[in-house]
């Protein structure tokens, strides 16, 4: 069984991706842990607990960094054009009264400690909490077995701007202290997930195969759906799901790999550079920096076909 903490901000794709895990038999999600991103950081606890609840799975859920640590960042840019005011598409959630003080970071650090070379970091958000706790306690990228995040975008535009993507653009120094830590990082980025589109057919036969809980997937990603049906496209990208996937199943995955830097100031902020393996020549601001991975390519429909066995198995 491999040891996995979710590090999420549901999120309409953040949702199938946790069914996923919850669904697959080789996952023990130790915890889940959420981030400000498609929404503020106290309606991505609740949208997790939630989640959980409604699927009868009794995780625990730290609340975790509500805003960047890169400075002059917005707080409040929320995509509610994507995922809704309330980040799950506007289905009805219901209210959560509880208050918590932050607890991602603490709860990833004592955990990744109590599991020496086992606890494999699933990162689809923001890498706030990540980079914090590798702040307070640089020992855990030694412990940690590996850390694998949806975000980036090498050799395609991004999907925020023309140089970067939602989750590395949402606060790019904490993901430039992520790729630059001594754990192994591998980004699973849009140069394979926007290839990775479920249509809306597939997502209809995967509510009626997969009983209550996938139902509810679809029910909550119908304005995602909608979203993408602007754009002339009759379904949805499973951005994050995509990410989950590559935990079980990473021979659908071909990776690049080499030194990452992220810009955190100027036009090119969030842009994921990557210095490949087999590139001669002075290496400047990428010099020792750790050799990380990325999947520039793979296969889509392998991996749809993954998703539908477990989501609607």
């Amino acid at each position: 069984m491999q040891k996995v903490i979710f590090d999420t901000d549901p999120g309409v794709d953040d949702a199938l991706a946790l069914l996923y895990l919850l669904r697959h038999p080789d996952i023990d999600l130790m915890g889940v842990t959420t981030v400000f991103g498609n929404a503020p950081v106290a309606l991505t606890t609740r949208n997790a607990r939630f989640l959980l609840r409604s699927w009868g799975h009794d995780v625990p859920v730290h609340a975790g960094s509500a805003g960047p640590l890169t400075p002059d960042m917005p707080e409040d840019d929320f995509p509610v054009h994507i995922h809704g005011r309330n980040g799950l598409g506007d289905h009805p959630v219901p209210d959560d009264p509880r208050e918590e003080a932050e607890s991602a970071s603490s709860f990833l650090i004592d955990t990744i400690r109590a599991n020496p070379g086992q606890i494999r970091i699933l990162a689809v958000g923001r890498m706030t909490n990540l980079a914090r706790a590798l702040q307070t306690a640089p020992d855990i990228a030694d412990l940690v077995r590996d850390v694998v995040i949806m975000g980036g975008a090498f050799r395609v535009p991004g999907n925020i701007t023309p140089a970067a993507e939602a989750n590395i653009w949402g606060d790019p120094l904490a993901a430039d202290l992520v790729f630059g830590a001594g754990w192994q990082v591998t980004a699973i980025p849009l140069d394979l997930t926007t290839r990775t589109f479920m249509t809306r057919p597939m997502l209809a036969r995967l509510a009626q195969e997969g009983g209550p809980d996938m139902q509810l997937v679809a029910d909550l990603s119908q304005g995602y759906v909608g979203f993408y049906r602007q754009s002339g496209y009759d379904g949805m990208v499973v951005h994050d799901c995509c990410a989950s996937v590559f935990l079980t199943d990473p021979e659908l995955f071909a990776l690049t790999t080499g030194e990452v830097r992220v810009p955190w100031q100027g036009i090119a902020l969030g842009t994921t550079m990557m210095n490949p393996s087999d590139r001669q020549g002075p290496m400047d601001a990428w010099a020792d920096r750790p050799r990380q991975a990325a999947a520039l390519d793979g296969q889509p429909e392998a991996i749809l076909a993954r998703i539908a066995q477990v989501c609607a198995g």
